[in-house]
């Protein structure tokens, strides 16, 4: 059994031994552009839509070019490459889009798009924040961009490039702070909502226990709460911080007594049926009505949302102008 690492570099081997005979026939290549969405992905069903809702939304934008899914989960790609030959599955989930059952992770749909003869390619992830997820993704782009042929004309891409997390990254080029400010602004339908119901907005984020996303968060609802002052903003955490008993305390502080409760997550998948709005004692919605709070769930991804989508979009037309890529 290969390890994730031998079966990543067998596959670069075997497509750098492909490009350079391809270019040794002198094989013509059309030049053309296309876009990888690489989202972590979700095995729900019904969640699918936060990520084929932002997919659709880029072909908007950019009809010209050929837009492919990609999910850096492994074990979600596995779960849907199974289900293809399920038809009793298939039969109860007719909504489900073909290509869904067939996705590949981010290096292998590059791959695929490199054979089908496009030499510029960009990936925008469907990441919320600079994590784990995002960096592999950063660091797979890099690796294919290090592949040396003898020949300048004989190398893979004109351009392989990646764009960034709705929260933003690192870098001068595109401060991340204007990234966290564009994102407040998209969120202006759901703290109506809250609004409506006399109630504070809630947000369940994912988190993480590697790297510090937690000062995102954080700003992001500083950001939140000065737009909108008459409505307050909050969010907690899945893993790392800020989890939900800083919350709440802080929620108790601010007088707070009714809350939509929402997921911070371009899908409503496992975590926001199970995590946030589940039955379980441990959920976020059971353990903030025992503290006395009124909750209000909202099973929504936030990809459904126009304003929210448009933001990876924004984001893709801003990596192709940095790196001079004209797309249509």
């Amino acid at each position: 059994m290969w390890s994730s690492g031998q079966r990543c570099a067998c596959l670069l081997f075997c497509l750098l031994l492909s490009w350079t005979t391809a270019g040794a026939a002198d094989t013509p290549v059309t030049r053309r552009s296309a876009i990888v969405l690489a989202a972590f992905g979700t095995s729900v069903p019904e969640a699918l839509e936060g990520i084929v809702h932002i997919r659709d939304r880029i072909r908007q934008k950019f009809p010209h070019s050929e837009v492919r899914l990609a999910f850096t989960a492994d074990s979600i790609r596995a779960t849907w490459n199974k289900r293809q030959h399920d038809h009793t599955f298939r039969a109860a989930n007719p909504g489900v889009p073909a290509d869904i059952y067939t996705v590949r992770s981010p290096l292998a749909t590059i791959a695929d798009l490199r054979e089908e003869g496009f030499r510029t390619i960009l990936v925008q992830p469907g990441h919320i924040t600079l994590g784990e997820e995002y960096l592999d993704l950063v660091e797979t782009v890099r690796g294919l961009n290090s592949i040396a042929t003898v020949k300048l004309k004989n190398r893979p891409f004109d351009h392989l490039v990646v764009s960034r997390p709705a929260l933003g990254t690192m870098g001068t080029a595109h401060p991340y702070a204007r990234d966290i400010r564009t994102v407040a602004k998209a969120l202006a339908a759901d703290v109506q909502v809250a609004r409506h119901r006399d109630a504070a907005l809630l947000y369940m984020g994912h988190g993480n226990e590697f790297f510090p996303s937690g000062g995102s968060y954080l700003e992001l609802v500083a950001v939140l709460n000065t737009l909108y002052p008459d409505t307050r903003s909050y969010l907690a955490v899945v893993e790392g911080f800020p989890d939900l008993e800083t919350v709440i305390r802080q929620m108790h502080k601010d007088g707070v007594h009714k809350v939509v409760l929402k997921p911070f997550m371009t899908v409503a998948g496992d975590h926001a049926v199970n995590d946030m709005a589940g039955d379980d004692p441990a959920s976020m919605r059971s353990l903030l009505t025992a503290r006395g709070f009124e909750v209000t769930t909202v099973i929504e991804g936030l990809g459904v949302q126009d304003a929210f989508a448009d933001v990876y979009a924004a984001y893709l037309a801003e990596t192709a102008a940095d790196n001079g890529i004209e797309l249509q």
